[in-house]
């Protein structure tokens, strides 16, 4: 496995990897949501979800520069925040059930808390770490 600071690609990192699993999760399971939900909770919740590891390609393109970095991994862990939080009206309307949600949830806590710590130690990341 590489080390997580010498990735060439952001598509290397573990979080990268996880957010984009728990994205293509969600997207299954959204398709068994109600179809009155298809313009609002199916389609925030498959944007939401996969925006977390687009933003990490942003962020990875950023990493010349630590204030940006931080900035889209703030976006990431924003738009994982709100993933959540629609997991929690998908369980409250009976789209999912409370081992699924609990499972997604769980997920989302994880990604959370790799999100964290790169934005509270970004400089392993960055190109030019002592610029």
């Amino acid at each position: 496995m590489v080390k997580e600071s010498h990735c060439r690609s952001a598509k290397e990192l573990t979080v990268y990897k996880k957010a984009y699993a728990l994205a293509m999760e969600i997207f299954e399971i959204s398709k068994g949501f109600p179809r009155e939900e298809q313009y609002s909770l199916t389609s925030q919740i498959r944007r939401s979800s996969r925006s977390v590891s687009m933003n990490l390609r942003e962020a990875w393109a950023k990493r010349r520069y630590e204030a940006h970095f931080i900035s889209k991994l703030t976006d990431c862990d924003g738009e994982n925040s709100e993933t959540d939080t629609s997991l929690d009206f998908a369980r409250d309307g009976k789209y999912i059930s409370e081992q699924q949600h609990a499972d997604l949830v769980a997920q989302c806590e994880e990604v959370g808390k790799m999100l964290g710590a790169m934005i509270n130690n970004p400089k392993p990341f960055l190109l030019f770490p002592d610029s």
